[in-house]
């Protein structure tokens, strides 16, 4: 795959006449090899260039070509070099450093002022990604760092040793992982970074996240503060309209422990040796350029942390949340951990840039999906990979088996807000794929899912997940109106309240929770276990306002009005599916969807006469057996199929349920025409054979009988 953003020119450009000032200094501050040496000229469409000609004037960039990069210089040496008269140039210079051209410190004996030119990367590319002012008047400076951080990088990385050698940024572990280990040096604690400048802390935005913004490849994070410049970079971003703001050593803490819950690299600047850094930076691995740059070129040692991850298979319960979390996408859910004979499972490792020759071909432009990829293509364990919501299994019975229920619960709301839900009507993939029903039967997966959700039931037992909010500053106030309150509306609202967003639900109906509610009879799902789950949710911040249909009561313009910024539109499947046969829509006749609600709806709502279900599937069941509840005793019900018992789409339990309740199941017969009365109500229905559902290609295709007709 090619490079993404490889094409990509500021509109500006084409009508600017090239810029020679602005073409030296992009020449003298590159490190791309070809063109620092002058084989390859620097043109208006080079990044170098379009990126200071957004952030420099002419006369900036002659200041700039006399200091040279990296060479720290007073205010009196910059008088002399330039010949520019002192207080003009004081005022330049900062103005250069408030675009993010440059930089300055008291590094020096004197603790004197000096000015210093940086590199591109980390430097002025992401100064200017700082300055939210430049950014929005210049958004292809957002472009410039992502250029920056990549172009000069392709061609050393597979180069780059253990540590870094000095580029890039350094990753540097949870410090509470590594407080036992003997061996552990001081600079892979922060503790040591932050002591090292104690009382010189200033919270600054981050500027990946602010990049990727520009080109629409963000994430949900606000980008603000989550950068910790230490020493005399806290003065610099505070001073020159960068964002920053001065924090304590307790504030500072508190940003990485939010980092560390939202799962968040630490990294340290490690351009300065080993006892110099300017920042440390929690990095989200969907936006991060340093994380990037080992990501996509396949090359670890340019981020890899001193410490190595182990799984220790005796604590292990394969939840699967190391996978999801870990970064680098390094850590693999596969079949087995050991053989019953107690030897270890084999792997595919990945190769190393060590151990072959090292090019374009190697490289993943599509990392961040990649890393994504929970699994070996051997796949994991079939429990987890039958279930809908891919549920951690293995991780909920072991935990359940421990007698750590609420931390099961956790698990599981992990991938499913609705557990209690799932727990009375879910139909048991997971127990059909379960690798001990080849042995004797398998685990009773529902029933202990079942069990652990009760406690959601009871107030005092109940689990409210913890909010772990992407954000420095608190809670989001951005304004979500969720349309509908059925299953994908009151999912939608859970996962945005754990994301720290208040979302409001607009439900028609009088009471939230949709099909669960008005689709599924009670002798199934007691409408107690959804309020009960509906209540967590409401407890999480979520408002749900019913009776109020959007569209007709309220317009979406009007909720614009009333300052709601996003849109969920969760209203479901909810129209139900006539046969299409003469007289279908008579008085008499109704669809699952429609009778299931009428039901539900109304606790006294009664069936006269006797009842036809056309339909094999569950759903045809509940209409059948409500059916019967809503009848008088006399009340027949039957129930025709087009399949035949062994094919039936509803399972065979319910199917039993239903004959034990009195109802009729008759296989192998398929709508022919409704009869109706003079009156236009219905008085029986004509069916025919079907001989045959399928054709030979699987598709759906019945074939009928038209001479076997049987009237009811």
């Amino acid at each position: 795959m090619a490079d993404p953003l490889g094409n990509f020119v500021p509109e500006f450009i084409e009508n600017e006449v090239e810029r020679e000032a602005i073409v030296k200094l992009a020449k003298m501050i590159t490190d791309r090899v070809p063109q620092k040496l002058g084989m390859k000229k620097i043109t208006k469409y080079d990044p170098e260039y379009w990126g200071l000609s957004a952030m420099c004037t002419d006369e900036m960039a002659e200041i700039a070509l006399k200091m040279g990069v990296r060479k720290p210089k007073t205010l009196d040496q910059m008088v002399k070099l330039t010949g520019i008269e002192k207080k003009h140039l004081e005022e330049v210079l900062q103005q250069m450093a408030v675009n993010g051209v440059i930089e300055y410190n008291w590094e020096n004996p004197q603790h004197e002022k000096q000015y210093v030119l940086p590199m591109f990367v980390p430097g002025s590319a992401e100064f200017g990604n700082m300055n939210l002012q430049m950014l929005e008047e210049h958004p292809e400076v957002g472009r410039f760092f992502e250029r920056m951080s990549r172009l000069p990088l392709e061609k050393v990385t597979p180069m780059v040793p253990e540590g870094g050698a000095g580029i890039g940024m350094h990753v540097i572990p949870v410090e509470k992982a590594i407080s036992m280990e003997n061996q552990s040096i001081s600079i892979e604690h922060i503790s040591h970074w932050l002591d090292k400048y104690e009382g010189k802390y200033a919270a600054s935005p981050c500027s990946c996240r602010r990049s990727r913004q520009t080109y629409e490849e963000g994430c949900a994070d606000d980008p603000e503060s989550w950068c910790i410049a230490v020493g005399d970079m806290a003065d610099y971003v505070v001073e020159t309209n960068k964002g920053g703001r001065y924090i304590t050593r307790e504030e500072a803490l508190d940003i990485l422990k939010k980092a560390e819950e939202n799962g968040f690299v630490h990294q340290i600047t490690n351009i300065d040796g080993e006892d110099k850094i300017f920042a440390i930076c929690n990095c989200n691995v969907n936006v991060c350029y340093a994380l990037r740059t080992s990501q996509l070129f396949n090359t670890p040692n340019m981020s890899r942390s001193a410490y190595v991850a182990k799984v220790e298979t005796e604590n292990c319960v394969a939840c699967g949340r190391c996978v999801e979390y870990c970064p680098a996408g390094a850590v693999k859910l596969g079949q087995k951990l050991c053989r019953k004979d107690g030897s270890d499972v084999e792997y595919p490792k990945h190769v190393l840039p060590s151990e072959k020759k090292w090019g374009p071909e190697m490289w993943d432009e599509n990392y961040r999906d990649n890393n994504r990829i929970n699994c070996y293509d051997t796949g994991t364990a079939p429990c987890k990979t039958a279930c809908p919501a891919h549920i951690a299994v293995q991780g909920y019975l072991k935990m359940a088996a421990q007698g750590r229920y609420q931390d099961a619960l956790a698990l599981i709301k992990k991938n499913n807000p609705l557990p209690a839900v799932c727990g009375h009507i879910c139909n048991r993939r997971c127990e059909d794929a379960c690798t001990r029903g080849t042995i004797d039967q398998a685990i009773a997966i529902d029933e202990v899912k079942k069990f652990i959700a009760a406690q959601d039931l009871k107030a005092e037992t109940r689990y409210i997940p913890e909010k772990v909010v992407p954000s420095v500053r608190g809670y989001f106030e951005e304004k979500i109106a969720i349309i509908g309150g059925g299953p994908a509306g009151l999912s939608c609202a859970f996962y945005l309240a754990e994301k720290g967003y208040k979302p409001t639900i607009f439900e028609k109906n009088e009471r939230a929770g949709g099909m669960l509610v008005y689709g599924i009879p009670s002798f199934k799902l007691e409408k107690d276990v959804v309020q009960a789950e509906i209540d967590i949710i409401k407890e999480m911040g979520v408002e749900i306002k019913t009776g109020v249909e959007v569209g007709k009561d309220i317009t979406l313009d009007e909720l614009r009005a009333q300052g709601y910024e996003a849109f969920y539109i969760a209203i479901g499947c909810q129209g139900g599916r006539l046969p299409g046969i003469p007289n279908d829509t008579a008085k008499g006749c109704s669809s699952a969807v429609d009778l299931l609600k009428e039901v539900n709806a109304n606790e006294k709502y009664d069936i006269k006469g006797d009842v036809v279900v056309i339909g094999g599937g569950n759903v045809a069941i509940d209409v059948a057996r409500d059916s019967k509840r809503c009848g008088s005793d006399s009340t027949k019900v039957n129930m025709f199929c087009l399949e035949s018992r062994e094919t039936m789409p509803a399972s065979v339990e319910e199917i039993e349920e239903a004959e034990s309740e009195g109802i009729v199941v008759n296989p192998g017969w398929g709508p022919k025409e409704v009869l109706v009365d003079e009156n236009g109500e219905v008085r029986g229905i004509v069916l025919k054979k079907c001989i045959s559902v399928k054709d030979a290609d699987g598709r759906f295709n019945p074939q009928y009988d038209e001479n076997q007709l049987l009237t009811v």
